[in-house]
């Protein structure tokens, strides 16, 4: 017999990790509560950390990655080199 993986909202992985962050229950506490693996907790709790200081990110003032400068470099080359054939087979 299978088992179907049960898919929690965003909402209960967030709330399980902050239960874990305040320390105010056991990690066997939350586990019961939440009907979640010990590890996942841990799993949920380590991306809440890492990735929690991203959400106060000001978005306004990203700049574009240097893969995004590249790409867009490279693309400017091509559209150039096309205008100038295009510009040679009219006769310009």
């Amino acid at each position: 017999m299978t088992q179907v993986r049960r898919q929690h909202s965003k909402q209960v992985k967030f709330q399980a990790a902050m239960d874990m962050v305040k320390g105010e229950k056991t990690i066997q506490q939350i586990s019961q509560t939440y009907a979640v693996h010990q590890s996942v907790l841990m799993r949920w709790k380590k991306t809440l950390t890492e990735e929690g200081p991203r959400l106060f990110e000001d978005q306004r003032k990203k700049t574009p990655s240097e893969d995004q400068t590249a790409e867009l470099q490279r693309k400017v080359g091509q559209l150039t080199m096309e205008i100038d054939f295009l510009k040679k087979a009219l006769g310009q």
